[in-house]
């Protein structure tokens, strides 16, 4: 089941994430894909948001990984300049005890876990689009509760 959100703004973004965030637990994977620009990054500060972790996120382009602490850690990982998977040992992140972001998981190809949440982001100006599309049951149970949650407590 896919489901889509539209952002109207960076804030908006953050706050959808930010919600999100909640409803994540121990061994999380999303993959975030889009265009640059389109928004990746914006979420990711969102989830930390969410998740406790204080301080400036950003993106780890040139460092590939980095890690935050909060009520879980969140591993931010940015593939873009990779231009193939090589064995870099992403499988402690992806199997660990917290939250993982990828940006770019294209690079991955087979390498990508086969359970995850991915968000495809697509930029029309300044709306954003935001696809929530759950592979594996756990995910699909968890975007249900989150869209019902967010739906719910946004109109309230």
């Amino acid at each position: 089941m896919v489901s889509e959100m539209i952002s109207h703004s960076p804030e908006e973004t953050r706050a959808i994430a930010q919600a999100l965030a909640s409803f994540l637990q121990p061994g999380d994977v999303l993959s975030l894909v889009g265009d640059l620009g389109a928004g990746k990054t914006t979420f990711t500060q969102g989830l930390a948001l969410g998740l406790g972790i204080s301080g400036r996120v950003n993106s780890p382009t040139f460092t590939l990984v980095k890690e935050y602490e909060g009520r879980l850690p969140l591993y931010h990982m940015d593939l873009y300049r990779l231009t193939g998977y090589e064995e870099l040992g992403f499988d402690e992140y992806f199997y660990g005890s917290g939250v993982t972001v990828i940006e770019w998981p294209e690079v991955l190809g087979e390498e990508l876990p086969q359970e995850r949440l991915e968000i495809a982001f697509t930029s029309d100006g300044e709306v954003r689009r935001l696809r929530f599309i759950p592979y594996g049951k756990q995910y699909e149970e968890r975007i249900k509760e989150f869209m019902h949650d967010y739906i719910r407590h946004r109109y309230q």
